[in-house]
């Protein structure tokens, strides 16, 4: 696992991708919706983010090739883990419990004290995140028109 640099952010594409396929078939009140913004426009906000050092971006790799990754966000006292993805072949083998615990680490670093994840409805990673203390706040509900 390592932190990359804003000219990293173009090899994440696989895995925004793959991330958008799994939000469309595992929400039954999801499907489709995903992404809301082309992935290339996603990726710039991402390098965007890095170069202002509003965010920080960790990797996973498997034979020199990025099999998941996470994204944090901290303002302030804030901190939002923004994104968190192994592509599919590869979990259940530790790799996401390494990136929450770098994620943990980041926030912890950086002070930050009201630390928020959305999930998305039917998603089971709600369980790793259970684990280290996130607790249902709020239902979002909406209306795709």
């Amino acid at each position: 696992m390592r932190e990359i640099t804003p000219s990293e952010v173009s090899k994440l594409y696989d895995c925004i991708q793959e991330l958008s396929e799994y939000h469309n078939t595992t929400s039954e009140n999801f499907k489709g919706c995903y992404p809301i913004n082309p992935y290339e426009k996603t990726l710039d906000s991402f390098e965007a983010a890095l170069r202002n050092k509003e965010s920080y971006i960790a990797v996973s790799e498997f034979e020199n090739q990025i099999i998941g990754f996470c994204k944090v966000d901290i303002s302030g006292e804030n901190g939002k883990l923004d994104y968190l993805l192994i592509k599919e072949e590869f979990r259940g083998r530790g790799f996401g419990k390494e990136l929450m615990d770098w994620a943990m680490l980041m926030f912890v670093k950086n002070n930050a004290m009201h630390i928020e994840v959305k999930v998305v409805d039917g998603n089971p990673t709600i369980h790793l995140y259970e684990k280290y203390g996130f607790k249902m706040k709020s239902h979002i509900l909406g209306i795709e028109r």
